[in-house]
């Protein structure tokens, strides 16, 4: 059974550029030798993940995992749970493939492709437990606006994936952007923001990013927000 398109047959806004970042031998080694063992190839088709992971457990998404460092940690520390990661930057998946060999893993698989289609085309409704999305680029420039991840569309459509209790982590460090954020998910009827109306979650049960801390050391202000699916999924 094939998952009924959900992206417009025009070629898409992308949330992301293609980084040129140089893959070391050690990534290029860990790419060739790991991929088809925890990378999942994409097609336009629903994916059943009691294949895909040795165990049945709950199912975390992580798009844009950027270095892979903080999925990594995540994955060790939380064995009794799944995670799917998902990116296009090749340095960083070479890095976590390396990771995920290194400490033996096998809550952990990858996708190298545009998340958009991942959700349209692979995850079935009501399947995910949780989808982080770690310091998505905010695009600043008004222009750009259209390119940002966090869009109404998508996010209904992270909704309809999400179990009933299923939650959305959202982090960023760009003020206007966390501004956007609330205004698209307090505007979805389906999402509870837990810490009441525009309420950001002031300790966030999370690893710290390399993105967070260089960040940081620029004086930025990181905020958190967390939403849950209140209800099963409509339409």
């Amino acid at each position: 059974m094939t998952a009924t398109p959900e992206i417009p047959a025009r070629r898409p806004v992308r949330s992301y550029v293609i980084r040129s970042g140089r893959l070391t031998s050690g990534q290029l080694r860990a790419i060739e030798q790991y991929s088809s063992r925890f990378v999942i190839e994409f097609e336009s088709k629903l994916l059943d993940m009691r294949r895909i992971f040795p165990l049945e457990q709950p199912l975390t998404v992580e798009i844009g995992f950027g270095s892979g460092e903080s999925l990594l940690q995540m994955a060790r520390e939380q064995p009794q749970v799944n995670f799917l990661g998902i990116d296009v930057y090749q340095p960083g998946i070479g890095r976590l493939l390396q990771g995920i060999v290194d400490h033996k893993l096998e809550n952990v698989r990858l996708i190298r492709h545009d998340a958009v289609e991942v959700f349209a085309e692979n995850i079935a409704d009501e399947t995910l437990d949780r989808v982080l999305m770690l310091f998505p680029d905010p695009w600043p420039r008004k222009r750009h606006h259209k390119r940002r991840l966090v869009q109404e569309e998508f996010m209904r459509l992270v909704l309809r994936r999400l179990k009933p209790g299923g939650e959305v982590h959202l982090a960023t460090d760009w003020p206007p952007y966390l501004e956007f954020m609330m205004e698209v998910m307090e505007g979805i009827s389906g999402y509870s923001n837990r810490f009441g109306a525009n309420g950001c979650w002031e300790k966030p049960e999370r690893p710290l990013t390399r993105f967070e801390m260089r960040g940081r050391r620029l004086g930025h202000e990181v905020r958190d927000l967390l939403y849950t699916k209140t209800g099963p999924s409509q339409g």
